[in-house]
């Protein structure tokens, strides 16, 4: 299963988030407010307006913080800019986008259901937890929370292709497909989309369309591990006359991304028995030794995969 660069922080709507935050005509930095003069014997009160804006200035900061990695310092920021600006729902959305990059699943999962009540008509809110949901392995909840806020918006392409994740794991690969395939009309580039379209069409036995369809993701995305090695498998599989291009593409996969050559990886990323089975025969062969050592020497299941980045 590709996974795009939000699988980390997982709400769609940042961006908008973010471009919304720095239009909004505020100084971008933590805003002071006005101290009181020297020797004047009383404490000041900001105005609401004076807190709405140094909670936009905080808010601000936060998001550029996101934007450049050190999410736990925009966390707490955030936590701080959602005291000033409890009504503003971009406040929140902002502190679960933090949350999740700080792997904090719940509190972000506080955030979101605040967001929503605020804007409940925001799509993006809704496609943020159903992605929130896949990602804590409930499949069911993220398909109902990604309909609904596709009824919102069925112009997301994102929302299509966890939704198609979500389908795979529930065990509905033709509902699956389609998904995909709407993700994959609605931004002509999204090269995972095209990828996992590979990955249901191989288990249904339409090989010569799957590996169709990872030829056409190596245009796009020509180091992309999972659709090479992908390929490979399926050439394989196709006989003995493309043994010379699966070798290379296998070896240049498993050098790229360690670890696809661990079956357990390959299961995580929902690829289908007979892919499995294919990808293990090819691998089996000796001309990939050195590569399968080397890859296996080098594999962590738990770190990062070229996706997540």
């Amino acid at each position: 299963m590709a996974q795009r660069a939000r699988r980390q922080g997982l709400t769609p709507a940042f961006g908008q988030l973010v471009k919304s935050l720095l239009s909004a005509g505020v100084l971008v930095g933590v805003t002071c407010l006005t101290p009181a003069r020297a020797m004047v014997p009383y404490v000041y009160v900001p105005r609401a307006q004076e807190l709405e804006g140094a909670g936009l200035g905080i808010a601000q900061a936060a998001a550029r913080l996101l934007r450049l990695g050190q999410a736990a310092d925009a966390a707490r920021l955030a936590a701080l800019a959602v005291q000033l600006l409890p009504d503003d729902p971009r406040s929140w959305l902002l502190l679960a986008e933090a949350q999740l990059r700080s792997n904090q699943l719940k509190p972000a999962a506080v955030s979101l259901k605040r967001a929503k009540q605020l804007d409940p008509r925001n799509a993006g809110i809704w496609f943020a937890e159903g992605s929130l949901a896949l990602r804590s392995n409930n499949p069911a909840e993220a398909a109902r929370l990604l309909q609904e806020g596709i009824r919102i918006d069925g112009r997301n392409a994102g929302a299509f292709f966890d939704l198609g994740n979500a389908r795979l794991l529930l065990g509905n690969p033709r509902e699956a497909l389609g998904d995909f395939e709407r993700a994959a009309s609605l931004r002509s580039d999204f090269w995972e989309a095209i990828n996992n379209q590979g990955l249901v069409l191989y288990e249904q036995g339409d090989r010569t369309a799957a590996l169709s369809r990872w030829r056409r993701v190596l245009k796009i995305k020509p180091d992309a591990a999972e659709p090479t090695l992908a390929l490979a498998a399926g050439l394989w599989a196709q006989g003995p006359q493309h043994r010379a291009e699966a070798i290379s593409l296998a070896s240049r996969a498993l050098a790229a991304e360690p670890n696809y050559v661990l079956e357990s990886h390959q299961k995580e990323q929902l690829w289908g028995a007979r892919l499995r089975a294919s990808t293990q025969q090819l691998l089996a062969l000796q001309e990939l030794k050195t590569a399968v050592e080397r890859a296996q020497a080098n594999a962590s299941p738990e770190g990062n995969t070229e996706e997540d980045l």
